[in-house]
């Protein structure tokens, strides 16, 4: 399993938690920092909620189905291959 604190990295938080506090009503910079830190901590639990897995891990799983995939279909058609064979004899 991947650690989502790697993918989710600090940046992103942080960019999107300054494009949240920026679009709301003027504060004082003391309640504007403590608002991006709350947001900050909204967002990471909120995304932990989501189970959301990286592009990379999502192409892996994608791969692996395909070859999966690909043997259960070689599989199939040598199971019915033989079966073929059983009823000629």
């Amino acid at each position: 399993m991947f650690d989502k604190s790697k993918v989710m990295n600090k940046q992103f938080f942080d960019d999107l938690a300054t494009k949240i506090s920026a679009s709301l009503p003027p504060v004082p910079e003391g309640v504007k920092g403590e608002m991006e830190q709350s947001i900050r901590s909204i967002l990471h639990k909120t995304f932990d909620k989501l189970d959301l897995v990286t592009r990379e891990d999502f192409e892996i799983q994608s791969a692996v189905l395909q070859k999966t995939r690909l043997k259960l279909e070689n599989l199939e058609k040598k199971l019915s291959e033989l079966e073929d064979k059983m009823d000629i004899s």
